[in-house]
């Protein structure tokens, strides 16, 4: 993506002029096409909950059965007899709106992961969704896509949607709102965080190439006055007519890595394995002793 008279990379990715100026003041020098794409992303309303950060902050986040708060892939709560549960709801709005089916199905994939890196086993999802008219032809194939997805994606991965609900009113019409709730268990001493240190360890990169519901899903929310931006956000025609893929096929790759591991175990000894953290659309592992993780893996 080059600057064009108008539109300057950086805005094109949905950065502001105050976001460029910071990034440039925090590398030294002025960041490359590559560098503005990532922070474009990790910088975004769907990444860094901007906007929404100041309103989070108002919920009581320290207990004393808070046994890990903010900042982490999940929270987790004790819950008695050794035993804590793990939780965290996010959206996969945009994503969703631009392809419904992906957008949705990676929203459930990335809420699992949360809950299986801190080391526990996912128990339920739930989804609060809120969608324009049925009467609509494009809200009526955002709705058929994102249930498709979550179905989905759960199913290949076998965990069960235990509830949820569905509202549909014109406010969503342009983009909806999909919501995705995990739940899972751990013992205490299982707890994995997703910080690791030292020196030689390695990371691990595992997960499917990002299609057009990733960084162009995500990025288009980075700019601070959130606007309708349907035509500009369709990076390329969708509709009915084309087929999404089904199951498995439409994530190759993941589910059948995350199913090896959603016990939060490593294949080896589990010392090996130093902190799992949840990675954009795809799952890092730093291990120890400088070796791979056994397992299909693609960087």
């Amino acid at each position: 993506m080059a600057d064009t008279p108008d539109v300057p990379v950086h805005r094109a990715l949905g950065l502001t002029d105050e976001e460029y100026a910071d990034i440039a003041t925090i590398l030294g020098r002025q960041p490359n096409h590559l560098e503005l794409a990532m922070y474009s992303v990790m910088w975004s309303e769907h990444c860094s909950y901007k906007s929404s950060r100041v309103h989070l902050g108002r919920f009581p986040t320290e207990a004393p059965w808070v046994m890990v708060g903010p900042g982490e892939n999940a929270g987790v709560v004790d819950v008695g007899d050794g035993i804590a549960l793990a939780m965290r709801i996010e959206s996969h709005n945009h994503p969703s709106a631009i392809e419904p089916y992906q957008g949705a199905a990676t929203g459930i994939g990335g809420i699992l992961r949360d809950i299986f890196t801190m080391g526990a086993r996912p128990i339920a999802l739930m989804d609060p969704l809120r969608f324009g008219p049925l009467d609509d032809a494009r809200s009526r194939w955002i709705a058929e896509g994102v249930v498709s997805g979550v179905s989905g994606y759960g199913n290949s991965v076998g965990v069960p949607t235990i509830g949820g609900e569905v509202v549909f009113d014109e406010t969503y019409q342009d983009n909806p709102l999909v919501n995705v709730f995990c739940a899972g268990l751990l013992p205490h001493d299982r707890l994995v965080l997703g910080q690791a240190s030292g020196v030689g360890n390695l990371a691990v990169l595992l997960g499917s190439t990002t299609g057009r519901d990733g960084i162009g899903g995500v990025s288009v929310l980075a700019v601070r006055r959130l606007q309708r931006r349907r035509d500009r956000c369709r990076q390329a025609p969708v509709g009915p007519g084309r087929r999404p893929l089904r199951g498995e096929a439409a994530h190759r790759g993941v589910p059948r890595a995350a199913r090896r591991r959603l016990c939060g175990r490593h294949p080896g000894s589990r010392r090996r394995r130093a902190r799992v953290r949840h990675v954009g659309d795809g799952i890092a592992w730093r291990c120890g002793h400088g070796r791979l993780c056994p397992g299909r893996a693609t960087a």
